[in-house]
This record gives structure tokens, sequence and C-alpha cells, in this order.
């Protein structure tokens, strides 16, 4: 499924999508300092598409920018209507935003600051991330040979285009193994996260997953923490080795794109198909993402 829209917000304006362009002495283009967003918006009940957790999306991204000290020219306020417009500029119901701010041409070097920093929100229509048959039956993973970069080495709290980078070679070499997707290890050989996801284990009832130390911390890792403490099933923020990857009654991975997809074999370990827990997290989160439960109805657009 392509990614193509018939309009991009840039910079504050509409623009058709074969003009969204990007000079090749862009500074971001060279060195990977830009920060982005990954956000979906679903039809609800009325029929007008719900752009899910939009506001702590753009904070993010906002705080993103000011730990890279990307100067944006609009604030949250200007960046939330403007994910609405371009929704409502390009008819969607159901839809991924990707903004992104990003440095562009004038200055090259390392210690360029004074190049402009363009803004850019698309849109397209995207179907389940890991597959629709990922979705209800589990996806095979393996654990990466690429470490996740050290806490000092990078902002980990930041969504950073070139963190992406550790993220695709790992992905590409699960890929090539015959994996859906990887999952990687902090430099103290804890589980930390996947490619573009936080993790899940299940073991006895019993949930943990990750601390936000030196992973990402995901706007849908927030949703389903919420989702769990509601259904009264124990969850607990811990740091684990791969083990307990191997001797979980119960994996799944959460994330905007991925959504909640279950686990059903790591490094060819079987944990089978997906359980109870994993079924009622996604079953509650599909459903409110898409207006129908009370306390997850996204925030509307204005069609």
């Amino acid at each position: 499924m392509g990614i193509e829209s018939e309009l991009i917000w840039m910079d504050g304006e509409l623009v058709p999508y074969a003009e969204a362009k990007v000079h090749v002495l862009s500074h971001t283009l060279h060195y990977g300092l830009g920060v982005f967003e990954g956000i979906r918006a679903y039809e609800q009940p009325d029929g007008r598409p719900g752009i899910f957790r939009l506001g702590p999306h753009m904070r993010r991204f906002v705080d993103s920018a000011k730990m890279v000290q990307l100067k944006l020219s609009h604030d949250q306020a200007a960046l939330e209507a403007a994910c609405i417009e371009t929704i409502r500029a390009n008819g969607f119901t159901c839809a991924y935003l990707r903004p992104l701010a990003f440095m562009g041409a004038g200055f090259m070097g390392l210690g360029a600051t004074e190049n402009p920093v363009h803004t850019v929100i698309a849109t397209w229509d995207w179907g389940s991330y890991l597959g629709e048959e990922g979705m209800a039956k589990g996806v095979d993973v393996a654990v990466s040979s690429f470490t996740r970069s050290h806490i000092n080495a990078n902002l980990q709290r930041a969504k950073i285009t070139g963190h992406y980078v550790n993220s695709i070679m790992a992905r590409y070499e699960a890929n090539l193994n015959g994996f859906a997707e990887a999952i990687m290890l902090d430099s103290n050989g804890y589980v930390a996260e996947g490619t573009g996801e936080n993790v899940f284990v299940v073991r006895d009832g019993k949930v943990m997953t990750p601390p936000v130390t030196n992973i990402l911390g995901g706007i849908t890792r927030d949703t389903v923490l919420q989702i769990l403490e509601r259904e009264g099933i124990p969850v607990v923020e811990q740091f684990f080795g791969r083990d307990a990857l191997y001797c979980a009654d119960e994996l799944f991975m959460v994330g905007s794109a991925a959504e909640v997809t279950p686990i059903r074999s790591v490094d060819r370990r079987e944990v089978g198909e997906p359980g109870p827990i994993t079924k009622r997290v996604q079953e509650i989160y599909l459903a409110g993402v898409k207006g129908e439960v009370e306390w997850m109805r996204p925030y509307i657009t204005v069609v």
C-alpha cells in the first residue's frame, strides 16, 4: 500500500503531494538530526475520523525538538490543528499521520545551527504494520545482535530520525533470517524494545515491561498500562533478560503503528497462540481507538 495522498502540510501550508520537496543538501538528510511522530486516526461510530491521543503525541514531538535544539516555527496547539487540517483536506476517515521536523539547506557540518527548520505533516492509509495474520495469530521474532544505544549515547526519550538506523539494522537482520521483527537488548543485556515497539511479557497472570530508562516512552505503551490497570491485571515495570521471553506464557508488542501485536515465538522458541491477556488488551485497545470505550475516546476531527 502506497503512502501518497492529495496534500501534505508543509511549513504552514497545504501543498500537493508531488510538490512537497526537500533539497539534496538538507542538513538532516546528511546527519539525521530530525524529529518525528507516528500517529493514527480511526473512523469513529459517527463516521468521522478520530486522532488517537493527538495531544500526547504532539507534546512529545515538541519535547523531542527542544531536546535536540530544533527551533519549531509552530507551537503544539498549531501543530495539532495542522494534523486535523491535513486529515480533513485529504478526506481520510482512517489514516496514519507522520509529523516531521528537519533542518534544511544552508550550512553543512556538525556544528550548523542556523539552517531553516522545516515541519511537515503527511497522512496516508496504512493497514496493520506487521500484517493482518500477525495481528490475529502472532509474529515470529528474534533477539537482535544489534544493541540498543547506551542511555548516555543518545537522548532516548526523544523520537529522533537518526536513532532509527539502529532499529533498521536490527529489522533488516531479523527479516533476512526469516523473522517478522527483532527485539533489542540494551547495553547491559536487558530486554529493551522492538525496533519500533514496546514489549510486554505475561507469566502466571502477571505482566512486566521494561521501565522507561533506555527505551522510548511509547504513547501506546502508556495506554496499555492503563488498560491493564483498569482490568485489574498486575503489571510491573522492571529490567529482565531474554530468558524471560523464552519462558513467557504470552508476549506482545505495542506501538502506534503496530497497535497490539502478539508474539508467537522468540528465537524459534514457541510461545504459542495469543493468550487471554493479550487478546483482552488487543480487544480493548482496538475498540477504544474507534471510540467504543468511553475513557479512550480519541480527539474527534471536524469534517
